[in-house]
């Protein structure tokens, strides 16, 4: 059985290695984890209705939701409602289907649980892989998400990346380069058997620094996973408790246990 199990090992490993050298290798920037963060949350907000709440919708999220994020509603009226005046309605755009496929091709999905279904890192990575093309139809291409027909609506204020493309005939050096590259990188395979090893480099600087830019990203997708599901601290909380006292009662059975059995012995 061990010798059955080593072989489907060691298939799967020549398959993934073969796919990887076949199509192409991503690695993804980790999205700092700030789920308890609330300022955090409370700049996610603010950014996903300036920014992603003009195309993108959120309909199975209301406002009066945004009040676990230590906001109050006059707050959220004020602040963060701008196509509605009733705080119990849900995040919808006034762009209409029909629109969005005639401008961007297909209509933009809706992001309530778009953290769910992509993940943290891969939103995070997104959101920084933009980079200038003109060729594409908006102007715009992204590394994580080729040919994708969202423009870059943060290009203000990250700036304008471009492309950079490093090509190599051998392919452990194209993944030495691979590993070695920092922040986002692709490596891929091309058509006449070299290897390219794909980044992104700064060409024109935005209203924001990396950094900073980056810290608004993050916000962002802290509020994307939030609103994916609102619930989440409390049911991670509620999750601690019920591990708490099953650690508690399994004490007192072990307890008991033992005393039963040393009447038997």
């Amino acid at each position: 059985m061990k010798t059955v199990i080593r072989w489907i090992g060691v298939v799967l490993l020549v398959a993934a290695s073969g796919a990887f050298a076949a199509e192409a290798g991503l690695r993804l920037d980790p999205a700092p984890g700030r789920r308890l963060d609330h300022e955090s949350l409370q700049r996610g907000a603010r950014d996903f209705v300036n920014y992603c709440l003009t195309c993108h919708s959120a309909q199975y999220m209301r406002y009066n939701r945004l009040t676990d994020l230590g906001v109050n509603e006059q707050q959220i009226r004020d602040n963060l409602m701008f196509a509605t005046d009733k705080i119990g309605s849900t995040m919808t755009v006034a762009m209409t289907k029909a629109d969005a496929t005639a401008w961007f091709g297909a209509p933009p999905p809706d992001l309530s649980v778009e953290a769910r279904v992509r993940g943290a890192d891969w939103l995070y990575s997104y959101l920084n892989a933009f980079y200038r093309d003109e060729k594409a139809p908006s102007g715009w291409n992204n590394l994580v998400f080729p040919n994708v027909a969202m423009p870059h609506v943060l290009w203000a204020v990250q700036g304008v990346n471009k492309l950079v493309e490093t090509e190599y005939e051998d392919r452990e050096k194209a993944e030495a380069a691979w590993i070695a590259a920092k922040g986002l990188a692709k490596l891929e395979r091309a058509a006449d058997g070299k290897y390219v090893v794909k980044t992104l480099a700064q060409q024109t600087p935005g209203s924001l620094s990396p950094v900073e830019y980056k810290a608004l990203v993050a916000d962002l997708v802290n509020y994307l996973g939030y609103m994916a599901e609102p619930a989440r601290n409390q049911r991670i909380n509620a999750g601690i408790a019920v591990l708490i006292f099953l650690g508690v009662l399994f004490a007192f059975a072990y307890a008991l246990k033992r005393d039963y059995w040393r009447d038997v012995h």
